[in-house]
């Protein structure tokens, strides 16, 4: 594994991309699904690429790219994945292509429970699921990297009912998070707490059904 690298220097460097839940993620819009392919079958040609922890999602209109390390003791940025974003830029230039990073975000789905482990077996086996080498007693993703993460939240008591809760999370860009705050509380949502904002706010529906809006502001 190559040394890790803070997430504000790797966006310093690598500024097509930005960094949510999940890793270093980049978006670079297309004319057509045969674009998005030749781009795809392009980045087949960047040397190491299919040896490391990488995604691509293909679309019509685009291509999303995430590079990431994932091993036994952290999930985050490396030197590695630095290379590896420059590569991949690079690829998408010669190809006419520039990133649009005001779309980028993840989604993270948090379960909440009193008892943690109670309920883990449960998640991992409905959804699939697989721990997190380096957090398997709070994370669960899947194995294909295809659905959202999980993160089971140990809640300090349980609610009036007894029961658990569930919110979501959408990871953004540090730029995009204010707006999109914004909007969704103009859209009828209302806030709920922004005590750690900017690195999240939570926000609710009419019926009480809550999302953070996360940023990794001061997380590095």
């Amino acid at each position: 594994m190559s040394d890790p690298v803070k997430m504000t220097k790797f966006l310093e460097a690598a500024q097509d991309w930005r960094v949510v839940s999940d890793g270093a993620v980049a978006f670079f819009p297309t004319d057509s699904l045969a674009q998005s392919i030749r781009f795809v079958a392009a980045l087949g040609d960047v040397p190491g690429l299919s040896d490391h922890q990488y995604g691509l999602d293909l679309r019509r209109d685009g291509v999303t790219v995430r590079v990431v390390t994932l091993g036994d003791d952290m999930m985050g940025l490396t030197q590695r994945d630095l290379e590896l974003a420059e590569q991949i830029s690079a690829v998408a230039r010669d190809q006419g292509l520039k990133a649009d990073p005001s779309v980028v975000q993840s989604i993270l789905i948090v379960p909440g429970a009193p008892n943690r482990p109670e309920v883990m077996p449960f998640w991992r086996t409905v959804l699939g699921y697989i721990p997190r080498p380096d957090s398997p007693d709070e994370d669960l993703v899947d194995p294909h990297d295809r659905g959202p993460a999980l993160w089971l939240e140990q809640m300090e008591e349980p609610r009036g009912d007894g029961l658990g809760a569930i919110h979501l999370a959408v990871w953004l860009p540090i730029e995009q998070a204010q707006a999109r705050v914004d909007a969704a509380l103009a859209a009828g949502g209302h806030l709920v707490r922004d005590d750690y904002a900017p690195a999240w706010w939570t926000l609710a529906d009419a019926y009480g059904n809550e999302v953070d809006v996360a940023t990794i502001s001061h997380r590095d």
